[in-house]
């Protein structure tokens, strides 16, 4: 039993390493497509207060087949708060979907990579997402399909914690225990912004844990750029025979000592400079 515990541990170190290694160059694409942006400026604070959740899901948790976006198995991943793409096309870049040229092409003419995703199953982009509130509803969608074609696929939705703010989220939060959807997960990034100021002032959201479990979902509570926490629950989380809430308390612009917690970093546009400060950051 011991020997068993012991080679858990060693594997978890294993994923540990990949996930920070897979996570610094999340970082590093999203500063590049910022800049290739240019004019056109990037939601850049709150692609990087997801961008360890969304390591660890691409990096460790998500099955999928590495030449294969459309392969019928494959966990289903949602970007709810689609101004976050940055952090989806560099995870989906890392996994060998989206080439790091293309990524060079985000916010261009004739771009497949637009500042909220469009669809593009080849590229493993799922589902289009920009009007807040929408992505927990397309996840019930997808997570009942898999049920009814007895599959065995998950599906994970990244929500804002401003974007709670929308009633459908609620109405969606309703419906999947109703359903009995153990195969979901909805991830909320708790950075306390929304696009024009903090949480509290424009719409205070109280106990986020204790909103979602009276609603009928398993609830954690957890640090989202702590990869040994999240590593550890994603490990267990496929046992819980309930629809599954993560409040993920992050730091908008994470990573970054002039990005952090500062919203004008919401969508701005990124210079030069600010760009060379920040890769020297991200290699110290």
């Amino acid at each position: 039993m011991e020997e068993c515990n012991f080679m858990q541990e060693e594997k978890k170190l294993e994923y540990l390493d990949k996930i920070k290694k897979f996570s610094v160059n999340v970082r590093k694409n999203i500063l590049k497509m910022a800049l290739s942006a240019g004019s056109s400026s990037a939601h850049i604070g709150g692609a990087l207060s997801i961008t360890d959740i969304v390591s660890t899901l691409f990096a460790y948790k998500m099955n999928f087949e590495k030449n294969n976006p459309l392969d019928e198995n494959r966990d289903r991943f949602i970007l709810s708060k689609g101004h976050a793409c940055l952090a989806y096309y560099a995870a989906l870049s890392g996994i060998g979907y989206i080439s790091e040229e293309e990524l060079n092409t985000f916010e261009k003419n004739e771009s497949n990579l637009l500042g909220h995703p469009v669809i593009n199953k080849k590229l493993g982009i799922e589902f289009s997402n920009g009007s807040l509130g929408m992505g927990l509803s397309l996840g019930i969608g997808v997570a009942l399909s898999s049920l009814k074609k007895k599959k065995n696929f998950n599906v994970f939705v990244v929500v804002g914690d401003g974007e709670c703010n929308e009633g459908s989220v609620w109405e969606a939060a309703m419906a999947a225990p109703n359903f009995k959807l153990n195969n979901l997960h909805v991830i909320i990034d708790r950075n306390n912004f929304q696009q024009t100021g903090p949480n509290k002032e424009i719409m205070d959201l109280g106990n986020l844990k204790d909103k979602w479990k009276s609603f009928g979902w398993d609830t954690t509570e957890l640090d989202g750029h702590n990869l040994t926490d999240l590593i550890n629950y994603f490990s267990e989380s496929d046992t819980i025979n309930k629809p599954k809430a993560i409040v993920a308390n992050t730091i908008k612009g994470k990573g970054f000592s002039f990005f952090e917690n500062n919203n004008n970093w919401h969508h701005a546009v990124l210079t030069k400079s600010l760009y060379e400060k920040a890769i020297n950051e991200l290699q110290e």
